[in-house]
Formats: structure tokens, sequence, C-alpha cells
């Protein structure tokens, strides 16, 4: 007599990133003494999440590099320029993971290809959560997740800069970005 397994459900859900409660926030060094922060205002993406297997959970993200903001108009429209993210040819800032570790029971390494000005490198976000799911108000599942890296803006063709009389220099180099998400599932 042979047994016939039924087949399992999978584990995996699609999740979609929140543009209004979801935030992809940088910050740099300015004249090497303090630091310059700014947020993209428009990230749209999603994530594939496994709960039986988070290790298979899949993300992409894509932000509008037009809707830089760091409070300050003139310093806005340069960043937009050929100097540095040159928002003409290269629209979009994008994420796209590779592979996904469990560091401990609250935090993950989320490594994948972060594509900036047209240059795409290897990245590792560490990451926070993902949170347990919650349903809000009108019915909707939501989780969230906290991330960060830091990054060499030159690695990714940003090498704009300009030589302080001190002999400093007025834009850092390193560059951390932080990225709060709150997903809806379906």
């Amino acid at each position: 007599m042979s047994t016939v397994t039924a087949p399992q459900a999978t584990a995996t859900a699609t999740w979609s990133i929140d543009p209004v409660h979801s935030t992809a926030q940088f910050k740099v060094k300015h004249m090497m003494i303090s630091n310059v922060k700014g947020e993209f205002t428009a990230i749209t993406g999603k994530l594939e999440l496994n709960d039986a297997d988070i290790t298979k959970s899949r993300v992409e993200a894509s932000i509008d590099a037009a809707t830089i903001n760091t409070r300050e108009p003139q310093r806005d429209a340069h960043l937009k320029s050929a100097d540095f993210l040159d928002v003409e040819k290269f629209a979009t800032l994008t994420f796209k993971s590779t592979r996904v570790s469990k560091v401990t029971v609250d935090e993950l390494a989320v490594e994948g290809d972060l594509s900036i000005h047209g240059v795409t490198r290897n990245v590792v976000f560490a990451v926070e959560g993902p949170s347990a799911p919650i349903k809000d108000p009108w019915g909707n599942t939501r989780l969230g997740i906290s991330a960060t890296t830091r990054i060499n803006r030159k690695d990714f063709g940003l090498v704009w800069n300009s030589t302080l009389e001190t002999g400093g220099i007025l834009v850092g180099d390193e560059v951390t970005i932080t990225v709060d998400v709150e997903f809806v599932k379906g």
C-alpha cells in the first residue's frame, strides 16, 4: 500500500512596501565637522517572506532619486545634478537581495546588489526585525524592519568634492544609509 502525502502549503508570503510609512535616509560628513542628513521620500518594493525559513526570503526596493530632500533646496538641486546622483540619467536607486542570514533572534544580515548612479555594488544591511505581524484598524496585516549599511560614495561614482582652506574636504566619503520600512501583506 502506498502512502500519498498532501502537498505542503508554501510558507512564503508577498508583502509590499507602504511608501507612506517608510523612509530611506542617509547621513554624510559636512566639512569634516558635522553630519548632514537627508531622505528620499518615494520608496517602493516588495518582500517575499518565508516564515518557515527566513534565509529563503527576498527583498527588492526602488527609490525615486529625484525625491532627495536635505531641507536645503540649493543643496538638493546640487545633489540631483550630474555632480552627484545625475537624476536625469539615473532616475532610481535600487536594492535586490541575494542572501539573507540570521545573526540573532531579532537581527538579520541582508546582502544584495545596491545600484546608485548607474553603478551596482554588493552591500550588506544589518536588519532589525522583521517585527511580529499585526492587523491594522482596516484589516491589513503589517510588519516592519529597520536596516542600516555604510557605503563609500566614490564606489558608486559619486566623486565630486571641494577642498577647504584648512586642507579638509567639503563632503565626506562614507555614507550611512538607514531604511525603515513598513510592509503590508498581499
